[in-house]
């Protein structure tokens, strides 16, 4: 089969697309023709060396949608997706013509859902629902802020923040941007070239401040966002770009009872990655949640579409059919 390969990390111009035996899955796994597999910012990293945990040589890839050709007689055929778990890192991933994961870790693939829709759902969408679901536990009522609201993650946890009751306050980096907004269920939008986060957001809650921040740039974002929450607010923080240490006044943040809450998506295991999903269908089978909008490329190109993500030449949501 053709498989997305690296054999060391550190650049991307170890990739290539190399020819290896399809893999034979063990007890209680099922093997995956891959129909459709999602590039995220986090198998680019994974090959430059920049997470933890990867064992080399690797097949990358974390997100998958196809068909059961191997396993439980239930599954046989099925149409299923999944992510999560070591997918990428310490076994082989989805960028390839064929993946073995865990029984468990497949599930249907939504009703309404392409193979290329469905493996765009992943990783994208089991943040925002870790995040604010698990992690910060909105409550009908509460207020939330998202940064980078337009973006992939940002839109998905502004949907799933007003589903749960929410109200929602987003950010642009100009009012060019809010062009891209669409039909997001914001309350107000704070102009990050005109006005200081944390006095926007204090205008737009009559100075009391938001219950929760869903931070999802970090860096010189993380001090503006905790400055913009409410006694005893929490602050999720799923990336810290490009800064990795941040600075802030613990006084501030002691005597304000702040919380302050870490997600990594790679900490779900195939189980937990499941369960999330089992979780969004439904919601994204009955139209509450979008479809992710995804642009499609040949396996082929996955060399040259690592590079250009990398270099921000290529944006939306690309995903490879082998």
């Amino acid at each position: 089969m053709h498989a997305l390969r690296f054999e060391k990390t550190g650049s991307l111009d170890e990739l290539s697309i190399r020819d290896i035996p399809v893999p034979k899955p063990a007890a209680g796994e099922v093997l995956v023709q891959v129909k459709a597999a999602a590039i995220n910012p986090s198998d680019i990293k994974n090959v430059q060396g920049k997470m933890r945990g990867t064992t080399v040589p690797r097949t990358p890839g974390r997100d998958f949608a196809g068909i059961v050709v191997e396993g439980p007689k239930e599954l046989t055929g099925v149409s299923v997706f999944g992510s999560g778990g070591n997918l990428g890192f310490g076994r082989d991933g989805s960028h390839a013509e064929f993946l073995t994961v865990p029984a468990s870790a497949v599930l249907p693939l939504p009703r309404n859902a392409s193979f290329e829709q469905g493996a765009g759902i992943g990783v994208t969408y089991m943040t925002a629902w870790a995040a604010l679901v698990k992690s910060a536990r909105v409550r009908d009522g509460e207020t939330v802020l998202i940064t980078g609201t337009t973006g992939n993650v940002g839109s998905i946890a502004t949907r799933i923040a007003h589903r749960l009751g929410a109200k929602v306050f987003g950010t642009v980096r100009s009012a060019a941007d809010l062009a891209k907004a669409g039909e997001l269920p914001v309350e107000a939008w704070i102009d990050l070239q005109t006005t200081e986060l944390a006095d926007g957001v204090r205008a737009a809650t009559a100075g009391r401040g938001v219950d929760v921040v869903f931070d999802v740039i970090g860096g010189a974002m993380f001090e503006k966002c905790l400055q913009s929450l409410a006694l005893r607010g929490r602050q999720v923080v799923i990336a810290s770009s490009p800064e990795s240490r941040v600075n802030f006044n613990l006084v501030d943040f002691y005597h304000n009872e702040s919380r302050l809450l870490g997600v990594d998506s790679l900490k779900l295991d195939f189980e937990e990655a499941a369960e999330i999903l089992r979780s969004l269908t439904p919601v994204i089978e009955s139209g509450d949640l979008p479809l992710p909008k995804v642009e499609t490329y040949p396996l082929a190109q996955a060399p040259e579409l690592y590079r250009g993500i990398a270099s921000s030449t290529i944006k939306g949501k690309p995903v490879l059919v082998p």
